[in-house]
Formats: C-alpha cells, structure tokens, sequence
C-alpha cells in the first residue's frame, strides 16, 4: 500500500510542476521529495513522469494516477470535514443514570430545559442505580454522590449537595426541639443507610472538626423518601439531602431544627466512561450541569411546583421557652 505523504507528494509534484517547489509547499527536502516519487514509479514499474532541465511532464499513466490520488485526497478533505462537524454537532441520545431521589426530584425537571436547549439531542434518564456499569449499559453521563473512588473513568466536580436536618412540627411539640447537638442522642434517629453506614451522625463543629453523634435509630432505610415519610409521620429527628426536605419545609410537614449547626455535605459528580475524547452532547451537559448548581439550586426541582418565584426559605428556631 503507498503511505498517504506519497500520495501528497506527487499530486503537489504535478501541480506545481516542480519537485523543488513541492518541496517548498510541503515544508520537506526536495532530495525527500524526488525519493518518494521514485519509489512509487518503481513500486509498480511505471514511470509517472518526465524530467529535463525545464522541470517535469506527467506522462499519460501519470495523469491518470494523479486523477485517483486526487479523488483520495477530496475524499480525505471531506472525511476532516465530516469529523471537524460531528466534533461540534450536539445530536444523539444522551443516556443519564442517576439516584431515584435526586433522578426524579430535580435531574427530572432540569432535562426539560436541557432538551429545550438542545432541540437535537434525546434524553433518557434511568433512576435508581446511579453506580451501574457505564460501559456495558451504554450510559453517557452517571450523577454520584461523595467522595469516588479512583478508577478510570471520567468525572467532572458539578456541584454540592447540602443536608438538612428535620423533624415534624407534632414531634417537636411532643418532645422539644433538639438545643444542641449533644441532645441529639436523647431523640429517636430515622438513618439514612446508603449515607450513614451506622447510627452515628457526624457534624460539623464551627472549627470545622467533624463530631460524631450516636443517635438512638429506630428506623433505617436505604430509600429517602422513607426517611422524609417517617419525619413528616413525627416519628423522630432524619438528616436528608436539602433538595428532597423542600416540598415538605414549604408545606409544614416538617420544620429544620438545629439550623445553624453545619453538616456534612456531599459532592454532587458526574462520571462518564472516559476521561479522553468526551462526546460533544455529554459536554454540554457538564456545562449545563455545573451552571444549575449553583447558588440555591436545591430550589430548581420544586419551584415550579412547590414554591412560589422568589420565595426563600424560613428556618425553624426553637423558641427561647
């Protein structure tokens, strides 16, 4: 097969009608030049061109040699073409994974401006098993939570997701609202399983040392909206993510307590099969992502359902009684 910089050679050789100036134009020798075009005509035992004093002559079978090799260089220009668009098209179904909670309550609604965005690019987003294999299960784009592991796939910090700490109004009637974070020990904890491997909260002291608390667990579950049900049913004291506490917050179910004692907050990362040649659709979805989370964007899923525009958040302060 002759290598493609040999094709190059004799085309720029015939147009130009000179080896010296192909040379020129290819920012090459000429002894390079006259070398590869040799090795051609004695590769298939045809001479392709005349030389004299004057320069250089293509010969018939050299004219119609260039013709193909000039159709293999358009073709080639099409192909940089063609890959130069589809580097910069954002086309194609983006495939998302995502937890059920934070899938539904706000990657959800934020897909429809996304979409809206992107007219050419299709979603499909699948709940509930955002550490499923991404290669084998064709997912672009996975939303995890915490600190990853090391491993060789791609990933892009979006965001922070904060926490809350709840109780319903009843249960703060019934037995006080926590005063600090010692009292908590006293209150019934609801636990979150696939955040706190065991009863024991850890909170953040103003020095910014971390304090572990043990509460007494009386229910624990994996799924959070469990948690958010028990809280809301006045069954104890749960630490939830912000964005799944809002609805109940703005309806009154549930109250924050202890609001100004700071708690741990996870990274919010996307991970995609590889950190190297990230499709264009995926992308813009990272500079999406990253420009939502900003600010309060625990806010995004539910205002438009919960929360009238502008309206903020009151936190709950125990009364000084």
């Amino acid at each position: 097969m002759i290598p493609l910089s040999s094709v190059q050679v004799f085309s720029r050789v015939v147009e130009t009608g000179s080896f010296s100036k192909a040379a020129i134009a290819l920012n090459i020798g000429q002894p390079a030049v006259t070398k590869q075009v040799a090795a051609i005509e004695k590769r298939f035992d045809l001479r392709l061109l005349n030389r004299n004093t004057r320069g250089v002559s293509v010969t018939e079978s050299g004219a119609r040699f260039y013709e193909k090799c000039r159709r293999i260089l358009d073709d080639l220009e099409d192909l940089e073409d063609f890959v130069g668009a589809e580097k910069s098209r954002l086309q194609g179904v983006l495939r998302i994974s995502a937890s059920l909670a934070f899938g539904h309550n706000i990657i959800s609604p934020l897909l429809i401006d996304f979409v809206e965005m992107h007219p050419d690019i299709n979603v499909d987003l699948a709940c509930g098993n955002p550490y499923a294999d991404l290669i084998s299960q064709g997912v672009d784009v996975a939303i995890r939570m915490g600190t990853l592991p090391d491993s060789s796939l791609g990933s892009s910090l979006i965001g922070t997701n904060p926490w809350a700490m709840i109780a319903s109004p009843g249960y703060i009637a019934a037995h006080g609202a926590p005063n600090d974070i010692d009292d908590l020990k006293s209150r019934d904890g609801l636990v979150y399983s696939s955040f706190h491997n065991t009863n024991v909260w850890n909170v953040r002291l103003p020095t910014g040392e971390r304090r572990p608390i043990v509460v007494r667990e009386r229910i624990r579950s994996n799924n959070l909206m469990t948690i958010l049900d028990a809280a809301s049913a006045g069954l104890g004291v749960a630490v939830v993510p912000l964005y799944l506490a809002v609805p109940a917050l703005m309806s009154g179910q549930v109250v924050r307590v202890l609001e100004r004692q700071p708690l741990h907050e996870q990274d919010i990362n996307a991970v995609f099969p590889s950190p190297k040649l990230v499709p264009p659709k995926v992308k813009a979805f990272l500079s999406f992502a990253r420009q939502t989370f900003e600010g309060e964007w625990w806010l995004c899923g539910a205002q438009d359902r919960y929360l009238p525009r502008g309206l903020r958040l009151e936190p709950y302060m125990p009364s000084a009684a």
